[in-house]
């Protein structure tokens, strides 16, 4: 999977927005992130997930998930290996960070 095909795909999903945080592109949906590009590097893209989706994720492919660094990883925040991501994996991904950002959202209103 390309960079470019992490970012089609983000921005599939209603309402996705493209922007920047700390000179990386990020998708948003309801004003909040939900994936992310280039961290820790441009092989990489990030997921916010739940900690028991990523748990899931990584079981389900170790060699193209992991959790990203320090609290973010601890909280869900979840890395992926793009050169050798499955694009159908990686759209169940986004779909369940964005669901994640929005629901979030709703339940603070």
């Amino acid at each position: 999977m390309t960079i470019d095909q992490f970012r089609k795909m983000a921005l599939e999903i209603p309402t996705a927005i493209e922007r920047s945080h700390m000179n990386h592109p990020d998708f948003r949906v309801t004003g909040k992130i939900f994936a992310s590009l280039g961290v820790p590097d441009r092989n990489w893209g990030m997921v916010k997930l739940t900690p028991g989706q990523q748990r899931a994720f990584i079981k389900k492919a170790p060699k193209i998930f992991k959790p990203c660094s320090g609290a973010w990883g601890r909280q869900g925040a979840t890395n992926v290996y793009l050169a050798i991501a499955d694009p159908n994996i990686v759209r169940t991904a986004l779909d369940a960070a964005a669901k994640n950002v929005t629901s979030r959202t709703k339940t603070k209103r």
